[in-house]
């Protein structure tokens, strides 16, 4: 009986001794490498519901109204959303770094066919388009298809739905960088999920998607998002946009002034926010006349 309680008891001391091997060796015993950025609180959004703003949204149409777009009088406003006529129409904000909710529906009574068939387009910047096209069953240019970076690069799949049907644009684009000469320093980027489905991944923009010549950049800054009016009565609503911080907000040392904001590149002779105008009659008239 001895034997067996002295036996016991080694065994016992033994498992204990082993536990404690198990646990200094475990994650939960190890201490967390620390970086050493001093990184600021994440501030709190709020998730839209049903496709929705969030919190920190700027809606551009809500189905009332087309106040912040430029030509938006020209539109025709139905039951909570609007119809392309006549015309582009340009936000009076310029942005730059964004991520882009659109919903539009193509005409439910299919006329025409290949980019005459429900063609509009989303740019940003005034420039980089994501096309929107009537592609459910209707052949065309690949880099002409609906969620395609247009004359650029064709979707990754066709996620779209019949003619007349809601469909949803997510676009994230990071904006092109140039240094104080005007040279690029970096492309702009575009991610596009259509109805929930990544279509469009990370793809580097080669320039201004031009339907007639190949794409090119020339310096710029902050830009409105255009909405494009090219013969067919496309509905939109629920629009709404968030401006992306790209770099993580780092808390400046207390001894420390944060550093004042870089101006803008600007071209010779022009004020920080204007669009040179012969650039913008320029970009026009690449645009729309031609089938995109």
């Amino acid at each position: 009986m001895t034997r067996m309680y002295r036996g016991s008891k080694w065994a016992r001391l033994a498992l204990i001794a082993w536990g404690l091997m198990l646990w200094v060796g475990s994650p939960a015993a190890a201490q967390r490498w620390i970086s050493g950025i001093p990184w600021s609180e994440p501030p709190v959004v709020v998730p839209g519901d049903h496709h929705g703003p969030p919190s920190d949204a700027i809606v551009l149409f809500d189905g009332q109204n087309l106040d912040v777009w430029e030509g938006g009088d020209q539109w025709e406003l139905r039951d909570g959303y609007a119809i392309a006529r006549n015309r582009d129409i340009r936000t009076q904000q310029h942005f730059a770094d964004v991520q882009l909710h659109v919903e539009f529906a193509s005409p439910s009574e299919v006329r025409g066919r290949g980019q005459g068939r429900g063609n509009s387009g989303v740019f940003l910047m005034d420039r980089y388009e994501v096309q929107i096209l009537d592609s459910w069953e209707n052949e065309t240019y690949f880099e002409g298809q609906a969620a395609s970076v247009y004359n650029q690069a064709p979707p990754l799949v066709n996620a779209s739905r019949p003619p007349g049907e809601w469909q949803t644009l997510q676009i994230l684009f990071t904006a092109p960088r140039f240094d104080a000469e005007g040279e690029l320093e970096s492309p702009a980027y575009l991610t596009v999920l259509q109805n929930g489905v990544l279509v469009v991944y990370n793809w580097e923009v080669q320039g201004v998607t031009h339907f007639n010549r190949p794409p090119d950049y020339r310096a710029h800054g902050p830009a409105p998002i255009r909405l494009q009016h090219h013969g067919d009565p496309v509905k939109f609503r629920n629009i709404w946009v968030r401006e992306i911080q790209l770099s993580p907000g780092i808390e400046p040392p207390e001894d420390e002034q944060p550093p004042a904001e870089p101006e803008e590149p600007r071209q010779e002779g022009l004020e920080a926010d204007e669009e040179p105008a012969a650039e913008q009659a320029e970009e026009e008239t690449d645009q729309e006349p031609t089938e995109t």
